[in-house]
């Protein structure tokens, strides 16, 4: 028996697809010297062809990009996130170097300005020469490079546009900086800020006057969350901040949950069909993706629409499934069940009917299809 489990492994191996991670060194002349770096691929980056990926830059890689890239796997293989490029860049010797400011202004100089540069004159133009990026970025950074990535926000076109904080280590007027530019901003931005009750009380204490600062924004443009992690020292609160951080920016991309469903879907004044489409356009227009819409989707909508008694959107909604599963039975049932609630039972019966020859989805088969069409005929006597 365990030879048989063995043998039937080793020829479903070929098929399990694994995220992908390689090293390169890249040549800076900005850095004057080689720097390495680790990049994840999504599990099936080389069979999507035409598929762009948002891009996570994370600092520390040395030591992040393990517990970030792992992360994005996770979230993405249930598809609460979007697919992404992981790109860890290695500072275990150069940390201080790369985030170094000067003592007057408090801005990137010397080796600090040429890390800056370095990642957006050259790994950002490498990344998107190798590979297929997408035009939403995001970078992560642990206490002394939790606070340089905030030297992007300073730029009037920022490089990125999701920011995860992990207990910075804020350099002075960083804290009314940020707080002066993210109030005026125009730029979509997602800001994330982690401490925990048992962090290292001096960078707490500025982590904790900036959350004061930023919790009193009233700019549309900026998403802000803030966690202070119960019993979470500097080293730990890492761990839990990460898909705390991960969920928030890609709120938007997970499927409809059961929150939203409550919430918002069985609410008699939403449409649940504007609803879905705003959905997948603010996915396409924040992270450049096209993408189809989750079966999951369909049926909350659907069923959120039989509890409101929301007939009129099932035709819309029939009209939509045509467009994105157009040989299933989906659209069909839709329609079918449209024309019944409306008071009009034989167009319903041929609707149902229509299904033969289908593609089943979902609980939707042939014969429940069919089984729909002759009650309707039992009912009525056609």
């Amino acid at each position: 028996m365990i030879k048989k489990l063995l043998f039937l492994l080793l020829l479903a191996g070929p098929y399990v697809t694994y995220a992908q991670i390689t090293h390169e060194t890249l040549n800076s002349t900005k850095l004057g010297e080689t720097r390495q770096i680790k990049i994840q691929l999504p599990r099936n980056y080389d069979a999507n062809k035409e598929k762009s990926y948002p891009v996570m830059v994370v600092l520390d890689g040395d030591y992040l990009f393990e517990p970030v890239a792992g992360n994005v796997d996770y979230y993405s293989y249930w598809e609460d996130i979007p697919e992404m490029i992981v790109v860890g860049i290695n500072q275990a010797s150069s940390r201080e170097d790369d985030g170094y400011y000067d003592e007057q202004r408090f801005l990137p100089a010397g080796p600090g300005a040429a890390f800056f540069e370095f990642i957006g004159m050259e790994l950002i133009p490498h990344l998107e020469k190798k590979y297929r990026t997408a035009p939403f970025r995001v970078i992560i950074g642990h206490d002394f490079t939790a606070n340089f990535m905030n030297y992007y926000l300073l730029k009037e076109n920022p490089l990125f546009q999701g920011y995860i904080n992990l207990s910075p280590d804020l350099a002075p007027e960083m804290i009314t900086r940020l707080a002066d530019v993210l109030d005026r901003s125009s730029n979509k931005t997602w800001y994330y800020l982690a401490t925990g009750s048992e962090d290292i009380p001096q960078l707490k204490e500025g982590i904790m006057s900036l959350d004061e600062k930023l919790k009193n924004l009233n700019n549309k443009n900026i998403n802000y969350q803030f966690d202070n992690f119960e019993g979470a020292t500097h080293y730990s609160l890492v761990g839990m901040a990460i898909p705390k951080a991960i969920e928030q920016i890609f709120q938007v991309y997970r499927p409809i949950s059961l929150q939203d469903y409550n919430r918002i879907l069985l609410q008699t004044s939403v449409s649940g069909y504007d609803y879905l489409i705003e959905k997948y356009e603010t996915i396409e227009e924040l992270f450049g993706l096209q993408k189809q819409i989750r079966l999951n989707d369909f049926m909350a909508v659907y069923n959120a629409m039989e509890k409101t008694r929301n007939w009129d959107g099932l035709r819309d909604l029939s009209k939509l499934a045509s467009k994105h599963y157009p040989k299933t039975m989906l659209a069909t049932y839709f329609e079918a069940r449209y024309e019944e609630e409306i008071g009009n039972p034989k167009k319903a019966m041929r609707s149902y009917q229509n299904a033969y020859g289908q593609e089943p989805v979902a609980f939707l088969t042939v014969d429940f299809m069919l089984d729909k069409a002759e009650a309707i005929k039992r009912d009525f006597g056609y």
